[in-house]
């Protein structure tokens, strides 16, 4: 999927709507940009065809789901072979208590968003994610409070 040419003024305000309330109608959003229902379906169409509009999702409460506990984690390997970075992505992406995974430049080769109910469950995760393959290092630090927690994209213009 390629990126659109150019984004213009209508595509940014449409963005940046539906960042804050994907649940709205095609006809608020068109009512909002100042279009009818049937361009700003296309535009929409047309943003998502390009990768631009990922997917849609409704974004939950972790603490009334149980899950109290947010970690980050850094972690350095000892191998970087292109097979075992392969191997270890992919084991660590399956892990469903692991909500961000990035690869990193810099003194840790992983950084990690770990979300579980308690301390005991990342005792577990803990278990299984030095289990994959042997580490170098891995430093764990336990969040104390979400101060922001933003989804929506700054876009300018």
């Amino acid at each position: 999927m390629s990126e659109p040419k150019i984004l213009d003024a209508i595509d940014k305000r449409i963005l940046r709507i539906i960042q804050k309330d994907a649940s709205l109608s095609i006809n608020e959003i068109a009512s909002r940009v100042g279009l009818s229902q049937t361009p700003c379906w296309k535009r929409l169409q047309r943003l998502e065809a390009a990768g631009v509009i990922k997917r849609r999702i409704a974004l939950l409460d972790p603490m009334k789901l149980g899950l109290g506990i947010t970690v980050f984690v850094t972690i350095e390997v000892g191998d970087h072979s292109a097979v075992a970075q392969k191997r270890f992505a992919a084991a660590l992406a399956a892990m469903e208590e692991v909500m961000d995974f990035y690869r990193m430049a810099g003194e840790v080769d992983y950084l990690l968003r770990v979300v579980v109910p308690d301390t005991a469950a990342f005792d577990e995760f803990y278990k299984r994610l030095i289990e994959i393959m042997p580490l170098k290092n891995v430093t764990s630090r336990f969040a104390l409070e979400n101060i922001k927690s933003e989804t929506a994209f700054p876009i300018a213009g």
